[in-house]
């Protein structure tokens, strides 16, 4: 099996071949200027020289020449500079995945920027959305609506067993396509380059949806040609049988119907130019995906069917069309010739019209595209993921206990059912957001429905963090990806999560009720007629009052969730409550410890079976120099 250190070596080779590279074209695209700047200097000096000194021919010639020598001078400096842009954002691509293995936040790009949901199930609490989350880890999306999609993914509420199984098989299938990945992303990035901004193909969709100033534009195309036909014959007839000039007052027709209709047609040129250059943007990744030979790779041959199964409305025809009527709409810009042109014939009226044709097949075309390339860019991200970090796999997802195997019906089973199947089970699970020397993984099992564990354990000794792993995996899984474990068999839950709580100063939440509130948002969802269990997971129950109440109200709070429709994990520094396991059987204790060594607290973060033997709160305080006088009753 591929390591990830043997990946890391394959990028960092690949990079620094790139970079001798881009070193090459840069030197050489250096002498293409200084040789463009010899060839204008001196061609004009000796065209010059020449023209006044000797033969004016021979100096008009020599500078003829010295234009033609620059020409082809600037076109190989141009064939150069636009290797070197493709060198250097592909040298970008292949940096940024380095930058992803090694989780080096600083120089991963920045998620595109977007509200947090405040009432989220577990948004904030797993870091999922925003600067160093696991979107931000993930993201490998060129367009904004790639990226929104993957961070869909992630916060979704409610695990859909078909679709993560169909997005499983095109993570897959596109785990081992680097090349197609990375070439998709690097067209992307030059036709965002083209453009100065994000590829935002909602924006283009938005216009073509925008309706025309008129119905139709064969009437007018219709009369126009009326007119310059009548034009041609009394011209004619003038010339040839001297009939009065009948032909100037057709000619002058056809000029007031070009002019008081222009509202009709439209602006045929920005609205040509705006199409044929946003859609080329857009095109070239078009392109790539329509011209792709996809093999065998059926799933992604699937996904990528409506850019090449109708031949009549693939992106590169489309395209061709749509040049050739901004070539058309190019005459616009000579008005002498522009009236001349449209009085004898319906230039712009035709060109309108069929731009109007064209914009409706786009129309058609353009949402079904956009969708493929922003799942695709999704995916990729996803795929890309797993193509990194080799030793993580795609988990084993299956349909509930409470689930019909032949309708497929989701039933809600009551409180008291009892299921013996393993439904969670994990080996050498960790999180994905820390780099692997400061990782430790652990195995975890929930053993049936209505199973919660308290986790204890001192200070600092991993409790937290093993909350925010067994989340995030849970997430990455139910969005189709890859999770950091071994292997991950688990059922389709509800996520819900109460882990960083904070005040509301705006709000005039204090911590405590902060925390009440979310409390009762989790008994609250687990109370909904729903078809999936929850799964939650809650760091340092009821840390806002005192010792006395807070060992009330977590007990009651277990009580309520313990052999319910969910299971979960429970983080407390309260060892009153592992007694909980003595009397009720859906409940569990485990913890984490730690140990001093020459005067060191050292942590292995390795989850064990039981309660906490230990605590480390006064060692932390007397290691830091604080008074502690352990004689105290606390």
């Amino acid at each position: 099996m591929v390591t990830k250190l043997e990946r890391l070596q394959v990028l960092e080779r690949q990079v620094a071949r790139l970079q001798r590279r881009i070193h090459r074209l840069e030197q050489s695209s250096d002498r293409y200027s200084w040789v463009r700047v010899g060839i204008f200097f001196g061609g004009l000096a000796l065209s010059g020289l020449i023209f006044f000194a000797f033969n004016r021919w021979l100096g008009t010639i020599f500078a003829l020449l010295t234009m033609l020598a620059f020409l082809i001078v600037a076109h190989f400096h141009n064939k150069v500079e636009r290797s070197l842009t493709r060198h250097t954002q592909w040298q970008r691509i292949k940096s940024t995945h380095i930058a992803r293995l090694h989780i080096d936040w600083d120089m991963l790009p920045d998620v595109p920027p977007s509200g947090v949901l405040t009432d989220h199930p577990f948004e904030t609490d797993l870091d999922i959305t925003g600067p160093r989350s696991l979107h931000q880890l993930l993201n490998t999306a060129v367009s904004r609506e790639g990226g929104m999609r993957l961070r869909d993914w992630l916060l979704s509420r409610t695990p859909d067993l078909p679709t993560i199984q169909q997005r499983q098989a095109l993570v897959r299938e596109l785990t081992t396509m680097t090349l197609f990945r990375d070439r998709l992303t690097l067209n992307a990035l030059l036709a965002r380059r083209n453009i100065v901004q994000q590829l935002e193909g909602d924006r283009l969709l938005r216009w073509v949806n925008q309706p025309p100033p008129s119905s139709s534009l064969l009437p007018l195309i219709w009369g126009s040609i009326a007119l310059s036909a009548l034009t041609i014959l009394f011209f004619v007839l003038n010339l040839f049988l001297a009939l009065p000039q009948i032909w100037v007052f057709t000619l002058a027709c056809s000029f007031i119907l070009f002019f008081t209709t222009a509202r009709l047609r439209g602006d045929l040129f920005d609205d040509a130019s705006y199409l044929r250059y946003a859609f080329a943007a857009l095109g070239t990744v078009f392109e790539y995906l329509e011209q792709y030979r996809y093999g065998s790779h059926e799933q992604l041959k699937q996904l990528c069917a409506p850019f090449f199964s109708e031949p009549e409305q693939r992106p590169s025809v489309l395209l061709k069309r749509l040049a050739r009527i901004a070539s058309m709409a190019s005459l616009e810009r000579n008005v002498l010739l522009r009236v001349i042109v449209n009085i004898l014939v319906p230039w712009e009226a035709y060109g309108a019209h069929r731009l109007r044709q064209y914009k409706a097949q786009l129309a058609h075309a353009l949402p079904t595209w956009l969708d493929r390339w922003f799942e695709l860019e999704a995916l990729g991200a996803l795929a890309n993921f797993a193509y990194l970090n080799p030793a993580y796999t795609l988990p084993e997802i299956v349909a509930t206990a409470f689930q019909d195997p032949q309708t497929g019906v989701m039933n809600v089973a009551p409180a008291s059912h009892d299921n013996t199947q393993t439904i969670f089970h994990a080996e050498a699970i960790g999180h994905p957001l820390l780099a692997d020397e400061k990782k430790v993984t652990n195995d975890v099992t929930f053993a049936r429905l209505g199973e919660t564990i308290i986790i204890t354990g001192s200070n600092m000794s991993g409790k937290s963090t093993f909350l925010r792993t067994l989340g995030v995996n849970l997430v990455l899984a139910y969005a189709g990806g890859p999770v950091n474990a071994r292997c991950l068999h688990t059922q389709a839950f509800r996520l819900f999560t109460c882990i960083r709580v904070s005040d509301s100063v705006t709000d005039g939440y204090s911590y405590f009720y902060a925390e009440v509130r979310r409390l009762k948002a989790l008994l609250t969802e687990l109370e909904q007629n729903k078809p999936f269990p929850l799964f939650f997971l809650i760091d340092e129950i009821f840390r806002g009052t005192n010792n006395r109440e807070r060992l009330i109200g977590s007990r009651a709070y277990i009580r309520a969730l313990a052999g319910h429709f969910c299971m979960g994990a429970i983080a407390t520094h309260d060892l009153e409550l592992v007694g909980l396991a003595d009397t009720i059987p859906d409940i569990l204790n485990a913890h984490f410890r730690e140990e001093v060594v020459n005067g060191q607290m050292i942590f292995d973060y390795r989850l064990r079976s039981g309660p906490s033997p230990t605590t480390n709160a006064l060692k932390i305080m007397h290691m830091a120099g604080l008074p502690v006088d352990e004689s105290d009753t606390v």
